[in-house]
């Protein structure tokens, strides 16, 4: 069968899955990241993610390396993606509007613009440009988005469940799903698809509400895989590591507002980490913000450049003493799990007794 040839095939060393964490301006950590295994020699072959994680997951599906990814990040002014409607112009009560009509502030077009611009440079439109040899839907595209669905409470993974949406897997826009999945409630207004098939109207938000971190995405369940999924994770860092933190004053709409955000955004942060395995944090690159936040979208070009180098610093702590076949011996041959606690001990013992 094709499925186990694609989990059997000659492992090649270079060769690597990446699945990216969402975080919104924190995601230019993961481009950080993502340039050191880039230098390293790393060849992507199939790539997923959340919001941020998405943005940055498409792009290199697309084909831009290191460098032109940091360029991009680091010259991109986030502001431009605070678009508002005519509501959202109304003085002081601008936001509460928007937020009662359209279910968030901003409204993500020029984001979506912005997007696609980015991956047509790449001559890349639709999901049939990211298509592959395989027939299995985990690995039949490049890339694979985490979508939310308000309206059927579920987890949507895109291209794979664009038909449960009534869409055409492959006549779907990457910018669209993109989209889709970086709709931070409250912040940017979700998105409407209207199922022509049954009619019904599904509201899809930021998939990191049922999925921010779906590490587990590419796996060959009870195979061994021919080359490592890396997943790159966006933690906070030790208060003596972090950049000082923006203050806004609590009060009125802004108040409420804040509050709102800050629930959404611990909520994003902390679903996934409750069912982190300890296989699962072998084989995770974590990444300190430095205290940015999801939402800073003022964030200066001093702060995005200590986030990128902070990405870079930690690829190149976990690349140290990653080995793959390690990996494979103590977590994949089905050996028992043991406390998480012991996870780096233990995987630096099964590291120096591998083969070189």
């Amino acid at each position: 069968m094709e499925e186990l040839s694609r989990c059997r095939s000659s492992p090649r060393e270079s060769c690597c899955d990446l699945v990216f964490e969402g975080g919104g301006v924190k995601g230019i950590g993961l481009a950080g990241a993502f340039s050191v295994l880039d230098e390293m020699g790393y060849q992507p072959q199939n790539l997923a993610g959340t919001s941020a994680g998405a943005i940055t997951a498409a792009l290199i599906a697309a084909g831009y390396r290191g460098e032109e990814l940091r360029q991009t990040v680091l010259e991109l002014d986030f502001l431009q993606f605070k678009d508002k409607g005519w509501e959202d112009k109304i003085h002081l009560v601008g936001k509460g509007i928007s937020l009662l009509l359209d279910q968030g502030i901003y409204e993500g077009k020029r984001f979506s613009a912005w997007m696609d611009e980015r991956l047509a440079a790449h001559g890349v439109h639709t999901f049939k440009d990211l298509r592959t040899k395989w027939t299995d839907p985990r690995w039949s595209s490049r890339l694979q988005v985490i979508v939310s669905d308000l309206t059927a409470h579920r987890l949507l993974v895109l291209p794979r469940d664009a038909h449960l949406l009534g869409l055409d897997p492959l006549e779907l826009k990457v910018s669209e799903a993109v989209r889709m999945s970086m709709s931070i409630p409250g912040f940017f207004e979700p998105v409407r698809v209207t199922n022509s098939n049954t009619g019904e109207e599904h509201v899809l938000v930021d998939g990191g509400l049922l999925s921010n971190f779906p590490v587990w995405l590419f796996d060959c369940e009870d195979e061994e895989p021919a080359w490592p999924t890396f997943g790159l994770m966006l933690v906070e860092p030790e208060p003596k590591h972090a950049l000082p933190k923006k203050t806004h004053g609590p009060g009125g709409l802004t108040g409420l507002y804040k509050l709102f955000s800050e629930l959404v955004e611990t909520l994003l942060e902390a679903h996934d980490r409750l069912y982190l395995e300890r296989a699962q944090f072998a084989r995770t690159l974590t990444i300190p913000t430095l205290g940015v936040g999801t939402t800073e979208f003022d964030i200066t070009s001093e702060r995005a450049l200590d986030l990128y180098n902070s990405g870079r610093a930690a690829a190149k702590t976990f690349l140290a003493s990653w080995n793959f076949q390690a990996y494979v011996e103590e977590f994949r041959r089905g050996k028992p799990y043991i406390r998480r606690e012991s996870v780096r001990t233990q995987f630096a013992r099964a590291a120096a007794m591998a083969p070189a």
